[in-house]
């Protein structure tokens, strides 16, 4: 496995483009400079030592010795061990609602965001927990496979918004039958699916789902998002807020928290209903339930060992610098003497 241990100082090669405009406006500059004499073959005859392509030579020269220093200083570095790591957890599956109706502003600064800003703190607090993230509408699709990458899952999480799935609607029992298929029945983990929705639109049997999920020992724990006062619906255009969706009468559309179907969902599914609000998000009350569950220790293959393998850049940029400064960009007297191609008449 190959890692960068200074992996900023790579923003350094972008400066190559930079050498490359450079050189090519001097050169550019030159050409102009010495055609302004006269014909490029006849200036060549009166100038017989000046060489016109060493210079070429050794700018590419300069660029290798650069790039190689550059790579050198990041410091490759090579796996060389591999060790199981012991951890002891849970697995977790988080369905989100990213329906257009979690765009409401009845928690700041919206359901959806509020909902990733508890996502957020809850993957902070995990330790040794497998965490996979489905996003759901009128469809349902994996975001995140289970996974104990906890900084790949915060990099997933940022991305989810409202027009990742184009068919709206609220298909919770979708979302949780796709989350007990992605879930790892071999590893004997305790497992538990946890719905962050408003539960409006609601399509399908979702009760089902989550009495079958049960049955399979996976509780299924909801968290409601919104007010049961409900807000309207905003509509966004290149980022900006444009007014609200309205009905046929020309009245916003409002959307409130169905709490009774959220609240079926979890007593079919043997886990917990929270309520967020502004201040609570309602996760960390859902995991002081998991925490109850029975946990089992696994092991996850992991590079343990890193050795350094900037020698090998520094000492190939040592090598092409050092030839970039022994090319002279003048022709070389004995090799110019040499007519290896000339023609006799």
């Amino acid at each position: 496995m190959l890692r960068f241990e200074n992996i900023a100082v790579l923003w350094g090669l972008a400066a190559i483009l930079l050498f490359i405009f450079l050189f090519w406006k001097v050169y550019r500059w030159k050409k102009k400079a010495i055609t302004s004499l006269g014909d490029l073959k006849v200036v060549g005859l009166l100038m017989p030592d000046v060489s016109f392509s060493r210079p070429k030579l050794k700018f590419i020269f300069f660029l290798a010795g650069y790039t190689f220093l550059i790579v050198g200083i990041s410091n490759p570095q090579i796996g060389s061990k591999m060790e199981e790591s012991k951890r002891t957890g849970s697995e977790v599956m988080v369905l989100l609602d990213v329906s257009n109706s979690m765009l409401a502003q009845d928690l700041a600064p919206n359901r959806l965001e509020n909902a990733k800003r508890s996502i957020e703190q809850l993957i902070d607090n995990l330790h040794g927990d497998r965490l996979g993230i489905i996003v759901f509408a009128g469809e349902a699709y994996v975001q995140l496979p289970v996974t104990t990458d906890y900084s790949a899952a915060k990099l997933f999480l940022s991305t989810i918004n409202t027009d990742i799935i184009p068919t709206q609607g609220t298909a919770i029992g979708a979302a949780i039958d796709l989350g007990m298929q992605s879930l790892d029945f071999k590893n004997g983990l305790s497992k538990a699916l946890i719905v962050i929705t408003d539960g409006e639109n609601h399509e399908d049997d979702a009760v089902s789902s989550a009495k079958n999920a049960l049955e399979k020992d996976v509780w299924v724990h909801v968290v409601g998002v919104g007010s049961t006062e409900g807000a309207p619906i905003p509509i966004y255009v290149d980022g900006k807020q444009n007014g609200f969706h309205l009905d046929s009468a020309g009245k916003s559309v409002v959307t409130k928290l169905n709490e009774e179907m959220c609240k079926e969902i979890a007593s079919a599914g043997g886990g917990a209903y929270v309520r967020a609000s502004n201040v609570n998000g309602g996760l960390g009350i859902v995991m002081s339930q998991i925490e109850k569950m029975k946990k089992k220790t696994f092991g996850t293959k992991m590079f343990k060992e890193y050795e350094d393998r900037f020698q090998i850049f520094l000492a190939l940029a040592l090598i092409a610098l050092m030839i970039e400064f022994f090319i002279a960009n003048r022709k070389n007297a004995k090799l110019s003497k040499l007519k290896l191609f000339e023609v006799k008449s």
